[in-house]
């Protein structure tokens, strides 16, 4: 083709090519996408990360919820009244029992994993006196009755009695020092499990009924017995 028609020709063809789109690849086009929207101001307004945290949580609560409610009787209104009657149950279980600390305390222990002469008790009774650790030295003191009476033979040696324990047991064979020898364990209890503070006269009660007991003599109720037989 040559002169006004060739010309007119490439002219047409020029201008169809530059009509026809462009084909962009799918990946690098995403790639792109991806590349612009990754700029800092297009997540200006982001929720931070505990924001985030807090409506995957809320967003958790809600669907457990939602289903409760569809599992329980009466839907939602069922599902209110079922957490209530546990909280009750809860409440009065609590009231029943009491707390934890109370229940432990009828199982703890007089003496603790290393066992002592009463002398030994009675030496760190008197340290800790010398130091006016009051508290301390009660406790060593009770000890140290309990674990003479131990050695006498007066009370069997037994893992886990408690103060009070001991001093019902003791008291029937020392019947004569049964108050002084409950006093003493209520003592040892108040300032180990009750959170009181004791004094240098609570320590020197014990420690007299200590004293006291060394020399005292045992009623011996089967010995007693078997001569009126």
């Amino acid at each position: 083709m040559s002169g006004a028609g060739g010309t007119t020709t490439a002219r047409l063809l020029i201008h169809a090519s530059s009509d026809v789109p462009v084909d962009t690849p799918r990946v690098p086009a995403r790639e792109a996408a991806k590349h612009e929207l990754s700029r800092p101001m297009y997540h200006e307004n982001d929720p931070n990360l505990l924001q985030r945290g807090l409506d995957r949580l809320w967003g958790w609560l809600g669907d457990l919820f939602a289903t409760a409610s569809n599992a329980a009787p009466g839907g939602p209104l069922g599902l209110i009244v079922l957490v209530l009657v546990v909280i009750g149950l809860a409440v009065a279980l609590w009231l029943r029992l009491g707390t934890p600390q109370r229940t432990l305390r009828t199982t703890d222990a007089l003496f603790d994993d290393s066992p002592r002469s009463a002398a030994e008790h009675r030496t760190a009774a008197e340290a800790h006196a010398a130091a006016q650790r009051w508290n301390e030295a009660v406790q060593e003191r009770m000890r140290a009755i309990v674990r003479s009476l131990e050695e006498r033979a007066l009370l069997d040696p037994r893992p886990g009695r408690t103060a009070d324990e001991a001093a019902a047991e003791a008291g029937r064979s020392l019947p004569g020092h049964e108050t002084a020898l409950r006093a003493a364990a209520r003592n040892f209890d108040d300032v180990t499990y009750g959170g009181r503070t004791a004094d240098q006269q609570t320590y020197l009660t014990v420690q007299a009924l200590d004293r006291g007991l060394e020399n005292a003599k045992p009623l011996l109720t089967t010995v007693v017995r078997g001569a009126a037989e």
